[in-house]
Order: C-alpha cells, then structure tokens, then sequence
C-alpha cells in the first residue's frame, strides 16, 4: 500500500514471504527467489507474472492485476490461488492437485476443468464466460460459487458436503440438491429455474 513503481527483490534469494500489495508495479521477477512460499503481489497493474521458478508456493495472490496468461503448472504445492479481476482467458490447474481454495472470479474464462482438484473446498468462478463446470470430482467442496455465468446446468449430487451454493444469474433451468444436505445458504436468484424442490435441504437458513 504504497507508490512503488518498481521492486527489486533479485539478491533476496532467501525470502519465503513476499508481500507487495496496492502498488504501482507493472511487472516483478521473482524468478531468483525459488524459497518463496507465500506471494502476494495484489493490486497492482502487473502484465505478467512467471512463477515457473517458485516451486514452493503454497500460496499465491495475485488478483486485481492485468495478467492475461497464468502458468501454475509448475508450482504444485499450490494450496491457495487467487487471480480475480485479472484477463485472464483461460487457467490450467491440472497440475495443482494440493489446491485447496481456488478463486478466479471476474476474469474472462470459457473453460475451467477443476477435474484433479479433488482436494479442493472452495471454489468461487463467478463472473466468468464459462459454459460448463464438472464439479463431480470435487467431493470436499463446502463451498461453491458459479453464478453469473451462461451455465445451462449444473450437477452437485456428488458435493455431499457443500454449505454454500451460489449459482444465480445463469441458464440453469433446473437445480437438484437432494443430496446436498449440508448446504446452509442457497443463492440462486436471477436465472431460468421453473421450480426448486428444497424438502430435503433442511439446514438451509439463508436462502
């Protein structure tokens, strides 16, 4: 939360925690710093980010930049990944298995596949192009936010554990959580569904 325009961090080989956020940077190498574990380099107006290098991040914050690519296939300690309002068009996760919270709202997406994500708990892709999202691997999901999407459906049978849905503003013209019942809050307003059937969903408090 200052005005630095250019951050020099090249000799810092030892530092595990990096934390720039609210600058004025445009870019930033970390590539020399390969002890990083945590990286928060938020809010700025940075282009490009390579953290091809930091194979011991856990976690990562880079949203409210002007990434338009992401490359985490090497960083597969990954635990959190945050890339919000950025530009990005597509985002590979596939190799991010440890990942547990995943949010990459307000971005450009048309295709997430969160397939071997299975450990994930949150996941929030809100405010994207996405077409279509497979959720049925990721079984410890407790929290789930998809809406504004053109989603035209969306199958949570498997997501036992979900206490949150929030999947409002998209196509989805039919909504089945006979399975869901763990799930607390129901956000599903603004779309195309014709009937909910909600008999089984008993904790719900907020819907």
């Amino acid at each position: 939360n200052n005005q630095l325009t250019v951050l020099d961090v090249s000799v810092n080989t030892a530092l595990d925690y990096l934390s720039c956020y609210d600058n004025q940077l445009t870019a930033l190498d970390v590539s020399a710093n390969t002890a990083l574990t945590e990286l928060d380099c938020s809010g700025n107006q940075i282009t490009a980010l390579d953290v091809t290098n930091n194979t011991a991040l856990t976690n990562l914050y880079c949203h409210l930049n002007q990434l338009t690519t992401l490359d985490v296939s090497a960083n597969t300690a990954l635990i959190t990944l945050v890339c919000n309002e950025n530009q990005l068009t597509t985002l590979d996760v596939s190799a991010n298995t440890a990942l547990n919270h995943l949010y990459c709202i307000s971005n450009s997406l048309t295709s997430l596949d969160v397939s071997a994500n299975t450990a994930l708990t949150f996941l929030e892709c809100y405010n994207n192009s996405l077409t279509s999202l497979d959720v049925s691997a990721n079984t410890a999901l407790n929290i789930l936010k998809c809406g504004n999407n053109p989603l035209s459906s969306l199958d949570v049978s498997t997501n036992t554990t979900l206490a949150t849905l929030e999947c409002g503003s998209t196509q989805i013209t039919n909504l089945d959580l006979s399975n869901n019942l763990a799930l607390a809050y129901l956000g599903c307003g603004d779309g195309q569904l014709t009937s909910l059937d909600l008999g089984s969903n008993t904790a719900i408090n907020q819907l």
